[in-house]
């Protein structure tokens, strides 16, 4: 990446920052996406308009309400756009500066936070888990269950070290899914709805593991625990440090773990397909835990956080351009590439178990998912492509070979339209068409 280009990226994204102070009217005209365009970004103008056709198809198909994307090439936007609601109950516009529920994209947020303190040699890709929080030592492993949930518990090989919980290759639940006794305890527990980090891992203690840390993957709560090791090895609140370390010096503005006040008319609200109605229909907002608007709300390294597109389109090209933005350093080169390099064991791939071979060609880093080889992954992206996505529908993904990103931010869960487009292979598959030789 060129200095030249990164103040390419600069002067865009100051239009940008402008066009947040402006009215929507106004935001409209000040993005910059109608100054760079495809060619400058290295792509062809009919494939950048066919890319832009096809998202607004998707929302005019109401598979979601409406969405944000933005694609950039070589610290170069090619498009950004947006299209349909934010909220279908009032008739709310997606705006450019619309804010959303990332969920999971939290956790890549997370990753350089620990990095960041792994750069300050507080802590060690082999270090046992429990060096850092040791009511994590001793968990015992699930090696067994009967139809009543009733367990049969082993002593673990050895305790799981700080690299499986960084791939979930660490043996933790999660909760989110499964019906196994484990899981169920997760939900049973309620360790997603805890007050704080702390009350967190106190439940967490109390749980067993999955299976032997390094034998398998398992989507889980590792990245939480994660926030909380960053919090004690900072000596600072997770939202402290995050906001000290990552999100001021990016001028991630809109980025938290709750909305102000202020901003509650710009929080797009979720979507579902309603197959009574035939329609898209705004879903209820959860009553088990404490609302978006509440500052107190736990601060979830694993999904807590509410961002906008041009934050985290922020956040990514500093990944792109290897841990620094504007003259901000946050990561070093070997921290970046530490963090999208699989390091799942060989033969494990990411969603692999002891009864499925998982998703060939794909593996995990630090808090992402890792292609590193397309071919077995069968898609068109380069090798060491990364990526993931959140529970309401929000992905990402970044070829580093390419310089490329791309985001799309929607608000959607629970049942889709039928016959509803697969909207991140669709952007994909027009995108890599598109470049230019």
């Amino acid at each position: 990446m060129t200095r030249f280009m990164r103040n390419n990226w600069q002067q865009s994204l100051l239009a940008i920052a402008v066009g947040l102070s402006l009215s929507t009217a106004a935001q409209a005209d000040s993005w910059p996406q109608q100054e760079v365009g495809a060619s400058a970004a290295g792509f062809t103008e009919e494939g950048i308009q066919a890319l832009d056709t096809a998202m607004e198809k998707i929302v005019a198909d109401q598979d979601v309400a409406g969405m944000v994307w933005l694609l950039a090439k070589d610290g170069e936007v090619a498009t950004f756009e947006t299209s349909g609601l934010s909220r279908v109950d009032d008739q709310a516009s997606m705006e450019m500066d619309s804010l959303f529920r990332i969920y999971s994209m939290t956790k890549p947020v997370t990753g350089v936070a620990l990095m960041m303190l792994h750069e300050q040699g507080l802590w060690n890709f082999d270090d046992p888990v429990s060096k850092h929080v040791p009511e994590l030592a001793n968990l015992r492993i699930m090696s067994s269950y009967n139809d009543e949930g009733e367990m049969e518990l082993v002593s673990a090989v050895r305790e799981p070290n700080m690299r499986e919980l960084l791939n979930h290759s660490a043996g933790f639940g999660y909760g989110l899914g499964g019906s196994d006794p484990i899981n169920n305890k997760f939900r049973d527990s309620e360790v997603l709805a805890s007050s704080d980090l702390d009350q967190l891992i106190e439940k967490v203690s109390d749980i067993p593991l999955l299976f032997q840390p390094g034998e398998q993957w398992s989507y889980s709560i590792a990245v939480d625990i994660q926030g909380y090791i960053v919090q004690k090895l900072s000596g600072q609140s997770f939202g402290e440090f995050l906001q000290e370390n990552i999100f001021t010096p990016l001028d991630m503005t809109d980025t938290g773990f709750y909305v102000k006040a202020k901003d509650v008319s710009r929080f797009a609200e979720v979507h579902n397909w309603d197959a009574e109605r035939n329609r898209l229909v705004q879903r209820p907002h959860r009553t088990d835990r404490p609302s978006y608007l509440d500052p107190e709300r736990l601060e979830s390294g694993g999904g807590g956080l509410v961002s906008s597109t041009h934050d985290y389109a922020r956040f990514l090209q500093m990944l792109v351009n290897e841990g620094e933005l504007d003259g901000q350093k946050l990561l070093s080169p070997e921290s970046i590439r530490i963090m999208r390099t699989n390091s799942l064991r060989d033969e494990l791939n990411l969603r692999g178990t002891a009864t499925s071979d998982g998703q060939a060609g794909q593996g995990f880093g630090v808090d992402f998912a890792v292609i590193y080889d397309p071919e077995k992954a069968n898609t068109p992206a380069s090798p060491g492509t990364y990526y993931w996505a959140g529970a309401a529908g929000t992905w990402f993904w970044v070829d580093p070979v390419e310089d490329m990103f791309l985001i799309g931010m929607i608000q959607a869960q629970g049942e889709r339209r039928p016959g509803a487009a697969n909207m991140r292979n669709v952007s994909r598959d027009i995108i890599y068409d598109s470049l230019v030789d």
